[in-house]
């Protein structure tokens, strides 16, 4: 008698089912109670059976996908400690969760130093490299209310690491972008703009007309000081005295950045001529070497001028003009100085408070927010802001691509997935 005759038979001998479903340890299993005689092997073909679509099931739901990451363990010579790997990541998503594809991210020099131990913001380890770049929404949990799938994102804050392929994060972590960016201008939008933007505006009150000295003007953030100027100075424009290191293309640099806007391009031997010529009477400085570069910047400024550091480029001390010093030294001894409030401020913590205003729905930290992307989103529609060149690379070439990006600041280089 075959196993369906048999169970015909049995079926109405079983006038009591309980059957319970119960996981225990990921495995479900079928418990069955029956009364009657001559059904225990068709009871268990049964619950044979059940327990290959329970598996089967069980492993469906627990299913993950791939991602590669070029991830490091400790802190070193990027060469050295980064290494490419194939990690699982789960499928199934938790209820704020987002799962991203990244497209594109680049190297940046804060991304090498940060892999090097050096650099203020250190994730926790093991991690994966990259700061900044953009990324499609694949799939949203439950509770995600404002992305959906095919969104185009940023990273919210420092950390998330874009050296992958794709990642999951919760919903705060990332940022909607429109998808009429450029490809290169959407993979570069978290770091370098917003530097120069909230340089530019939280600092100092610009007006039309009002000068800004910067140093490594050819750096990313520096090319977006001098394009972002137009719209920092309500609409009118800012001059730029703009500082470089002498190269042999230095023509052609000083041609470029003249193109975006730059006012004047010096390189620092011609800068300390002109002290107290065009570079007179700064009303910001930015600077992002150190040394003797930003004694000139210094130099530069007005009574009530402001520098701004934001890097240090050359691992060296700022230094001061010494007729500061005496003057500062004179106004101790006459009690005519009190000391001052000193704030320190990163664009870490700007993004920090960002994140806290999204949990706390704080209006006024998110209109900032949304108006700064906005404002540089639009820059970047109408062609007013331009990316720099980057040479595009794959993220199994990584080896090609951080070397080129640490011997040249001109080969800047782009992942891209």
């Amino acid at each position: 008698m075959d196993g369906v005759e048999r169970l015909s038979e049995w079926l109405p001998l079983a006038e009591g089912w309980i059957t319970r479903l119960c996981d225990q340890g990921g495995m479900f299993y079928l418990y069955f109670m029956t009364w009657g005689e001559g059904g225990g092997e068709t009871v268990q073909m049964l619950a044979s059976t059940l327990s290959l679509v329970s598996r089967s099931l069980a492993n469906t739901s627990r299913r993950c996908l791939t991602s590669k990451q070029l991830m490091y363990e400790k802190y070193g010579d990027p060469l050295k400690v980064l290494e490419l790997k194939t990690v699982e990541i789960p499928e199934k998503l938790e209820v704020n969760e987002v799962r991203v594809k990244w497209l594109a991210a680049p190297i940046n020099p804060a991304d090498i130093n940060q892999v090097q131990g050096v650099y203020p913001i250190k994730p926790p380890l093991p991690a994966v490299g990259g700061s900044e770049g953009f990324a499609e929404v694949e799939a949203v949990g439950a509770g995600v209310v404002d992305l959906q799938p095919g969104d185009w994102v940023v990273a919210a804050h420092s950390g998330l690491g874009c050296w992958r392929t794709r990642a999951i994060y919760t919903e705060n972590d990332v940022i909607k972008i429109e998808k009429d960016i450029p490809f290169e201008a959407a993979a570069t939008f978290q770091v370098n703009p917003p530097t120069a933007y909230r340089m530019l505006k939280d600092f100092v009150d610009l007006r039309s007309g009002d000068l800004v000295v910067q140093n490594a003007a050819n750096s990313a953030v520096g090319r977006a000081v001098i394009q972002a100027g137009v719209i920092i100075a309500h609409a009118r424009r800012i001059r730029t005295v703009n500082v470089v290191r002498k190269r042999p293309n230095i023509d052609e640099l000083v041609a470029e950045l003249k193109s975006l806007g730059a006012d004047e391009v010096f390189t620092e031997e011609q800068m300390l001529k002109e002290i107290k010529g065009k570079a007179k009477g700064a009303k910001l400085a930015l600077n992002c070497v150190g040394g003797r570069s930003a004694l000139m910047l210094a130099s530069c400024l007005t009574k009530k001028g402001v520098m701004v550091t934001y890097g240090g480029m050359s691992k060296q001390p700022l230094q001061q003009r010494e007729e500061m010093f005496r003057e500062l030294g004179e106004m101790v001894r006459t009690g005519r100085f009190k000391t001052p409030h000193f704030q320190k401020r990163e664009l870490k913590d700007w993004q920090k408070a960002l994140t806290d205003a999204v949990s706390s729905a704080d209006k006024k930290q998110l209109f900032q927010r949304e108006e700064m992307f906005r404002e540089l989103g639009e820059m970047v529609r109408t062609g007013r802001f331009k990316t720099p060149h980057f040479q595009k690379r794959e993220l199994k070439d990584w080896q090609k691509a951080l070397t080129d990006a640490v011997s040249s600041a001109d080969k800047k280089q782009l992942f891209v997935y």
